[in-house]
């Protein structure tokens, strides 16, 4: 049996289980069918197919398990629904670019640099083991590197830029440090008790972007869309507040709770004249300003 064909085996394995919990003997025929369909045999024996979904975890991070009270195998999306999501993205684009011959003559990528993806399985052992890093840093508007020594708290995406919250020993302050810009990553052996009142996920719960919410005041901000950017709108939100308030022909509007920040403020002004803010006054304030400051650049 080749390698290729235990690929596809996985991939239709998955594909099936994504859809709904299904038997060992409805995975069978489904995979004698594919076999008919195409010029591999995906037919398994219920020893082969237990290596498999060993193989599925071990490769993709997808863990199928079978619940012994139906008698069906499923892929659990409870547990941490927005990791699992992300998995099954990155299963979907390794799948792809694993099945292609000839990636170039039908995907065009980004052309961009390295974002310090190389650092991701360091840092997440420091998180999880609770060790001391240390880095050098450059940060945009200062020309000099500087070491830094932090306790790494966890990580984050925006922007297709990746991002470890750590405590700086310096000043004991919560920061973000950008991967793209640290280097020579070092993990200690020295560790720090984690401080039980951190959660990340209520720590950004009303942040957009990266920047911390450190002595801002959560607001309302209510904000309307023509029809056709709204469609946008709706199916990728702004924000994980985000609340429809009117949607028809003419308007989306919508309501965020959140801190309004330099990362909010940018993204807003990306939309132009497809956007006006309704709420607070101190926002409308801010993107006249920053509309009259770059028409006073031409």
């Amino acid at each position: 049996m080749s390698k290729r064909e235990s690929i596809y085996r996985y991939s239709l394995i998955i594909k099936k289980l994504r859809k709904h919990p299904a038997t060992f003997i409805e995975i069978s025929n489904f995979l004698a069918f594919e076999s008919e369909l195409q010029e591999y045999n995906f037919n398994v024996s219920k020893r082969t197919f237990q290596r498999d979904l060993e193989d599925i975890r071990s490769i993709y991070n997808i863990d199928i398990q079978y619940d012994f009270s139906r008698r069906v195998y499923f892929i659990d999306f409870e547990q941490q629904p927005e990791i699992n999501k992300r998995i099954m993205e990155a299963y979907d684009i390794f799948n792809a670019l694993n099945m292609a011959d000839r990636l170039s003559s039908y995907i065009h990528f980004e052309k961009r640099k390295p974002q310090g993806t190389e650092s991701l399985y360091g840092l997440l052992h420091a998180i999880q083991n609770h060790v001391q890093i240390s880095f050098s840093y450059q940060k945009y508007w200062e020309d000099k590197l500087t070491l830094r020594i932090v306790e790494p708290y966890a990580l984050k995406e925006f922007k297709n830029r990746w991002y470890i919250l750590a405590n700086d020993m310096k000043d004991q302050q919560v920061k973000s440090f950008a991967l793209d810009r640290l280097n020579n990553l070092e993990i200690s052996r020295k560790q720090f008790k984690f401080p039980n009142h951190f959660n990340v996920h209520e720590y950004y719960k009303n942040c957009f972007g990266i920047i911390s919410p450190n002595n801002l005041i959560l607001q309302e901000v209510i904000l309307s869309f023509d029809s056709y950017q709204g469609k946008y709108i709706k199916s990728l939100p702004l924000h994980e507040t985000q609340e429809i308030l009117k949607d028809d022909n003419n308007e989306l509007l919508i309501k965020l709770t959140l801190y309004i920040t330099y990362d909010f403020i940018m993204e807003l002004l990306s939309f132009g004249e497809n956007l006006k803010v309704i709420s607070p006054d101190c926002l409308i304030v801010d993107l006249k300003k920053a509309y009259q400051n770059a028409l006073n650049r031409y």
